[in-house]
Parts: structure tokens; sequence; C-alpha cells
């Protein structure tokens, strides 16, 4: 049976059966390749806990039999009606329990959780993309971005 855990500051990770580290590895491991570095992964984790001026967010670690098995992180914007109150920044899911409605499972306690309406970045070719659209996300906009 799938626990979902939430943890809002640094702290409750000693209440979990990972630490942050092992966190960030895991999220970085089944991100594939719609992840990012494991720097990149930290410091959106600081910006939900409100460290170096982040605006805050909350973690949900899913464990089957206390293994982490899905993890999730959402960051709030600090905006509202022209830009979604919070972010959907990562969610992955081992690859081993893929299939079994887990994804769906977190992503959804996470939106019942925020405050307020949610977003998320998707590239076309991710699977992940259709289990979004089954949740009830929409496509809006295309995102552009300029690389400095």
């Amino acid at each position: 049976m799938l626990k979902i855990e939430v943890i809002k500051k640094e702290e409750d990770f000693n209440n979990l059966p990972v630490n942050r580290d092992e966190y960030v590895d895991f999220l970085y491991k089944h991100l594939d390749n719609f992840g990012d570095e494991k720097s990149a992964i930290n410091k959106c984790l600081d910006f939900a806990f409100e460290k170096n001026g982040g605006l805050g967010g909350f973690m949900l670690a899913a464990f089957d039999d206390q293994k982490l098995v899905g993890a999730l992180v959402m960051n709030n914007t600090g905006m509202s009606e022209f830009i979604p109150e919070n972010i959907l920044v990562y969610v992955a899911v081992h690859e081993s329990m893929r299939g079994k409605g887990f994804g769906r499972e977190i992503v959804e306690k996470a939106i019942n959780m925020a405050d307020g309406n949610v977003k998320l970045h998707v590239e076309y070719e991710n699977p992940a993309k259709r289990l979004y659209e089954r949740i009830g996300f929409k496509s809006k906009y295309a995102e552009m971005r300029f690389d400095k």
C-alpha cells in the first residue's frame, strides 16, 4: 500500500526512511532524460524550504513498504491570476513501479494540497504528458526560452 509523506521543512526528512540526498538522488535517477542536474534539484528544494529568497512549497515522498517509489516537488510562484500560484516542478516514480497509478495518486494529492492553481512544464515526448492530461491539465501555451 502506498504511503505518501509530506515534506514542508528540511527537518521533516528526519522522520522519513530517506534523507535529503537520497531524495535528490531518486529524482535525478527516475526523472530520466526529462530531469535536471542534482544542483538544480537541490535549488528547487531550497526554494520550497524558503531558503535563499525561495517562496515556499512542499514535497511529497511516496513509500511502498518503506521503499521510496515516488517523489514530487511543488513550488509557490508568488503570483496569481496571470500565472498560477503553484508550479509542479518535479514528479518521478521508480521505473519498476510505473503503470500502477502511483504517479496519478501523488499528483492528485499535491493538487489537493496546493493553495490555488497549478501549472507544470512537460516536454511533448514525455510519456507522463498523457497522465497530466487525464488528470485535467490543459496545454494553454507553448513555452519559449531564450538562453543566455
